[in-house]
């Protein structure tokens, strides 16, 4: 999945950090933007899991991707992005289009990394995966991830969240990742945000 360009503050407004729309980190005037990943590391292109594989978002996975989250519209509003506005009946094609062209050129960028989880024979998404920076400071990345109400259901959620946490700690260079709404309760990452961004603002 990706989300919209339509929910672009979206992941910061409910989790400080967006999933494909998501909002770059800004720079001062006149100062190179910071890096989120060091030059010389190489993001995972496709990594195996048990019972699936996860492959950088981009146009070629638009039509599964869809299918996966227009699967499970209430599920993801309630558990994901905490509202309404993702996902919802009315995106098109060329929105859904738009949006995994913003993932793989972020990915490209290496300003944010998103991943479909998808069957081992690539046929059908099971959720997704983010990386991207940490609004909070302290934290070096910010991580979330989705799963279809069905696969929820069966229980791939919680396995998933395990497998992505160790991956993390063991193939990503970072120290202190943040996991909203998982490791983090809501309100406390609420909190975190509204901090940070008061910071920012004074």
């Amino acid at each position: 999945m990706r989300i919209p360009l339509a929910a672009a503050g979206l992941m910061l407004a409910l989790a400080g950090a967006l999933p494909a729309a998501a909002q770059e980190p800004s720079a001062k005037a006149g100062s190179p933007a910071p890096q989120f990943v060091p030059a010389d590391f190489a993001p995972p292109a496709r990594i195996e899991g048990p019972g699936f594989v996860l492959v950088p978002l981009g146009p070629a996975l638009v039509k599964i991707d869809f299918d996966a989250y227009m699967s499970s519209i209430e599920h993801l509003q309630r558990t994901f992005t905490r509202s309404n506005d993702w996902p919802t009946a009315g995106i098109s094609d060329a929105d859904a289009l738009k949006d995994m062209e913003t993932e793989q050129a972020r990915f490209s960028a290496r300003t944010s990394f998103a991943y479909s989880v998808l069957t081992p024979d690539g046929k059908r998404e099971r959720g997704c995966v983010y990386v991207y920076p940490s609004p909070v400071p302290g934290y070096d990345a910010l991580v979330q991830l989705w799963v279809t109400k069905a696969e929820y259901d069966a229980g791939f959620d919680a396995k998933l969240q395990d497998w992505v946490s160790e991956w993390i700690a063991k193939d990503w260079p970072f120290r202190r990742v943040a996991y909203p709404g998982r490791a983090i309760p809501w309100a406390t990452w609420d909190t975190l945000i509204a901090s940070a961004r008061k910071g920012a603002g004074s």
